[in-house]
């Protein structure tokens, strides 16, 4: 996993903080848990992730994070967890590090890379 990670995101989550920081770090734990082969870069100033396509970003405020799906009008939401009326994408908006359900979002992450298989 650590060949993986990007130092630029490791900077970029330095400069965060609390609680969005271990909001964040959290969040990227479970991405590599889900998937860890995937490429983490900064695009657009936010973490994002691909395989075989663009999967997930991270969009940070100042209280939360909104945890988004490029591709999440197609993905099955079938914890009723994605919010958002974009054209194509969705989040998930998490306010604590503790309430992060982790397997949920793991569905969520390998739907979007089936989504991309396609």
């Amino acid at each position: 996993m650590q060949s993986r990670l990007d130092p630029q995101v490791d900077e970029w989550i330095d400069g965060l903080g609390e609680p969005v920081q271990a909001i964040v770090k959290r969040l990227r734990g479970v991405v590599f848990e889900a998937y860890p082969e995937i490429e983490e870069g900064i695009k657009w100033s936010k973490p994002s992730y691909s395989k075989e396509g663009l999967v997930c970003y991270m969009q940070t405020a100042k209280s939360h994070v909104n945890f988004g799906f490029y591709r999440g009008t197609e993905l099955e939401d079938r914890n009723g967890l994605l919010e958002g009326d974009g054209k194509k994408m969705r989040h998930v908006r998490i306010r604590k590090a503790d309430e992060i359900d982790e397997e949920k979002l793991k569905f969520l992450i390998w739907d979007a890379v089936d989504l991309n298989r396609k």
